[in-house]
């Protein structure tokens, strides 16, 4: 029979190997462990099976899986006294676990802060035409600052973004209008090249029919004979005296060609 002494000892066993194996922890593989003896940080631990010393030492999980986060829209003034609203999407990643959990209390809060006052200073510094237009080079400015201030707490901006400006509504019909008058003095300056190209092309052509007076009178034939081939009508020709005389001489020339001379 089994003594009182030897339960005892039995039960005391499977208490102290409880204990022993309560120090076993898993550590999935986008995670890991910041483990402290006695309070202060001895190593970062995982993924997968690895053993912490019961009673003498606890533990901290990171996620090191990029984080995304939407940081609500903010009402800012940008350089040129326009009050705009702007929203934006924060990727990151924790690099360094054991400086996310010592360096700063909630490394999650601090980071959203970070990127909330960075977003609404970097629209301060910006006319509201480059908030509109440059964006991915304020994105980029953005991603810099951010990552600059949360470098010290292990943790790495991977992308800023601006998803939405809300303008308001005047500025809205102003820019509406200033974008009209845009296009309206495009397409006059555009007919008004059209005009001066046309006017060149017609110097040089009133240049070449005073060259060669007879050019104006062959293309005004042709224009004749072209008027007679789309319309069934009689047209009347008004010759010039000087293409009849040229004409007349022209035929008496070649007739003399053809005449045998005699002595």
């Amino acid at each position: 029979m089994f003594t009182a002494s030897t339960i005892g000892y039995f039960f005391a066993g499977l208490i102290l190997l409880a204990v022993i194996a309560s120090g076993i922890r898993i550590a999935q593989e986008y995670q890991r462990a910041v483990v402290f003896r006695l309070g202060r940080f001895q190593s970062v631990r995982g993924p997968g099976l690895y053993y912490n010393l019961p009673l003498l030492e606890w533990q901290r999980k990171v996620d090191m899986r990029t984080i995304t986060v939407n940081v609500e829209p903010q009402e800012t003034i940008t350089k040129d006294s326009v009050t705009i609203k702007v929203n934006a999407v924060l990727w990151y990643r924790v690099t360094e676990p054991f400086k996310a959990i010592l360096e700063v209390a909630d490394f999650r809060a601090a980071v959203y802060q970070v990127a909330l006052t960075s977003l609404r200073n970097i629209i301060g510094q910006h006319m509201l035409d480059e908030v509109l237009k440059e964006r991915d080079r304020i994105n980029a400015q953005l991603r810099a600052i951010v990552d600059q201030a949360t470098d010290p707490w292990g943790v790495q901006i991977e992308m800023v973004e601006m998803k939405d400006v809300e303008i308001p509504h005047a500025m809205q019909r102003a820019m509406a209008r200033e974008a009209e008058a845009i296009r309206e003095k495009r397409a006059r300056i555009i007919k008004a090249e059209a005009e001066q190209e046309a006017a060149t092309k017609l110097s040089e052509a009133a240049r070449q029919i005073a060259d060669n007076p007879f050019g104006l009178e062959l293309r005004r034939m042709q224009m004749i004979s072209e008027v007679g081939a789309e319309q069934n009508s009689t047209t009347i020709i008004m010759m010039p005296s000087e293409f009849v005389t040229v004409a007349k001489g022209l035929s008496a020339y070649l007739g003399n060609d053809h005449v045998p001379l005699h002595r």
